[in-house]
């Protein structure tokens, strides 16, 4: 028989959990529409030969499942921009991000020196409100509720293992209507937009283009460790809103005091995320030579937001 000569490479395949999210859906399309097979972790019954249920008993996850993937990534989590946080919601908070990403870690330990990549989602949210101070991939943890969390969730997707790669996504909100901007959006349309307490607080913000992206570059660049998912600008509350404002065409006069925030949606909220201050950079990201589509906030919210008729 004659040579066949080289064959093709098996094509890769990426495991994601979290795929019905804003970032899991994403992720999945620009994947598959490279050709790379995807195999999605669901609660539900499955519904596609690519697709396995987990999480509805004490079963772990069988590690067969991730077994020859290029890389596992967990994305689950439930929504910090529901409000209030009270004390069952936080429970959610933990239980949504710790349980998913403790059983992922499991799975891929447990292939030992087979494992795949464990990319797991964190949050900028690590690194608590740090006025006037610039934050890196080596900064410390802050002290709030959202960095504890931050700091458990990350701890649980280390316990992969000391054979497994293993990158954490602390992600920034996402410039998107259905992430950051949902409420903005919702606000700037009735008219009653404006500075949100001070306004002048940094902000760290991402496209969700670049958020797509910047997890494949973490994938195929083989980083490890915390990486910062944040756009490159510095970029304030004021200056989202602006932005915004200017591309759906209506007024940016109406200032949210924080006394009011913290009265209806809670402290821990409040602080967490509408008024703390914390200038987050892409140390990482660009050191390995990642370069961004959307460079500032205003970028972001025009690829966003079509314009005002």
């Amino acid at each position: 028989m004659p040579d066949p000569g080289p064959q093709p490479a098996s094509p890769r395949r990426v495991v994601v959990a979290g795929a019905s999210g804003l970032i899991g859906g994403a992720l999945v399309e620009s994947l598959r529409s490279d050709g790379i097979a995807v195999t999605t972790l669901v609660r539900r019954p499955p519904e596609a030969p690519d697709e396995v249920q987990w999480l509805t008993d004490d079963r772990p996850l069988d590690p067969a499942v991730v077994d020859g993937a290029t890389a596992v990534v967990g994305l689950n989590g439930a929504s910090i921009g529901r409000f209030p946080w009270t004390a069952g919601y936080k429970n959610t908070l933990l239980w949504s991000r710790i349980t998913p990403t403790q059983a992922l870690a499991r799975a891929v330990r447990e292939l030992g020196t087979d494992a795949p990549a464990l990319v797991s989602a964190s949050a900028v949210g690590y690194y608590g409100s740090a006025p006037g101070r610039r934050l890196t991939e080596d900064s410390e943890r802050g002290e709030t509720f959202l960095a504890d969390l931050c700091g458990e969730w990350e701890a649980a997707a280390r316990a992969a293992g000391d054979h497994a790669r293993v990158a954490m996504l602390r992600t920034a909100p996402i410039v998107h209507p259905d992430g950051v901007l949902r409420p903005l959006m919702m606000l700037t349309k009735l008219g009653v937009s404006g500075p949100i307490g001070r306004g002048t607080q940094v902000w760290p913000w991402i496209s969700l283009e670049d958020e797509i992206r910047a997890i494949r570059h973490v994938i195929d660049e083989g980083l490890a460790g915390p990486v910062n998912l944040t756009g490159p600008t510095r970029a304030t509350a004021n200056d989202l809103g602006f932005a915004l404002a200017m591309r759906m065409n209506r007024p940016f006069l109406v200032r949210a005091p924080e006394w009011g925030m913290k009265l209806v949606l809670g402290r821990d909220a409040t602080e967490a995320i509408l008024t703390s201050d914390m200038h987050v950079v892409p140390e990482v990201l660009v050191r390995s030579g990642f370069r961004f589509s959307h460079e500032t906030v205003e970028q972001a919210v025009a690829a966003a937001v079509p314009p005002a008729a």
